[in-house]
């Protein structure tokens, strides 16, 4: 990766958490651990790989994203702003009456939302859903969908997994957030998917397992998923929580917002990284 656009991508992640921070801190709620983990994965899709147009969201043959684990909405959101598909201001009126950003993604008011999510298992339907419709009608759009590790342990992932397999449906990639925290406790404690990979596997998919907070490893996988004639699945291992310190690998903050003190101490934080690189 050209070391001048790995800089620039650091920065735009940066920014992204910052945003994160501040949606959830203005709406007293939110899920900002699961967040922070995808920032990278995001920002290199919309900023980089996705063919999309934020003047134009409806465009025809764009790429899809679908966030599965629809409670990641913070993130999903300050990419979109970052990236131009509506005001950064707006990030602070996260899940407050009369704001388009609600609690979870929702494909009606916010440019941008290809798919409305939240019910965990079903954002990966939706996207197999995508895919085939473009495989079905000879369109050259690419489909992306981000699920969370404690996700997948819904029956419905391992059916549209099954479906999606069987269909040879290489237009289709799925990001597994494997930041190995869930709402309850480490995703060992709960009810453990792992291997992932050998899983997505046996459903006929290719696998590449990552680092999910290294951009470098994001397109080298994004690059060999474009060469791959079935659905890929890239098990990206994260942070939960990452760019915080006291979120960092915590549990409990699945689904807590920072109170004004903790937030203080997060942009802080932010704010002292995004200074460094730039």
């Amino acid at each position: 990766m050209d070391a001048a656009l790995k800089e620039q991508l650091e920065i735009t992640a940066c920014k992204v958490r910052m945003g994160i921070i501040e949606g959830v801190h203005s709406a007293k709620s939110g899920h900002p651990g699961g967040s922070l983990s995808v920032a990278e994965i995001l920002t290199y899709l919309y900023f980089v790989h996705m063919n999309i147009d934020p003047k134009n969201p409806k465009m025809e043959n764009r790429d899809r994203l679908v966030l599965s684990k629809g409670h990641a909405a913070p993130a999903l959101y300050s990419v979109l702003a970052n990236r131009g598909y509506f005001d950064t201001s707006l990030l602070t009126t996260l899940r407050q009456i009369g704001s388009i950003l609600q609690g979870h993604p929702d494909m009606k008011h916010i440019p941008g939302v290809d798919m409305s999510t939240g019910s965990l298992g079903q954002g990966i339907s939706a996207a197999v859903g995508m895919a085939l419709s473009a495989k079905h009608f000879g369109q050259n759009y690419k489909v992306y969908a981000v699920l969370g590790d404690g996700e997948i342990e819904e029956g419905q992932v391992w059916e549209a997994a099954m479906f999606a397999g069987n269909k040879g449906l290489s237009n289709l990639t799925a990001f597994v957030d494997y930041n190995n925290l869930q709402i309850d406790g480490t995703i060992e404690e709960v009810n453990s998917a792992c291997p992932i990979d050998k899983k997505f596997e046996a459903f006929n998919w290719h696998t590449i397992v990552i680092d999910g907070n290294d951009f470098e490893q994001i397109e080298k996988a994004l690059k060999e998923a474009e060469t791959v004639d079935k659905p890929v699945a890239i098990i990206a291992k994260t942070v939960k929580g990452k760019g915080v310190s006291y979120m960092e690998n915590a549990v409990n903050w699945h689904g807590a917002a920072p109170n004004d003190e903790l937030y203080e101490q997060a942009m802080s934080e932010l704010k002292a990284a995004l200074a460094k690189m730039q």
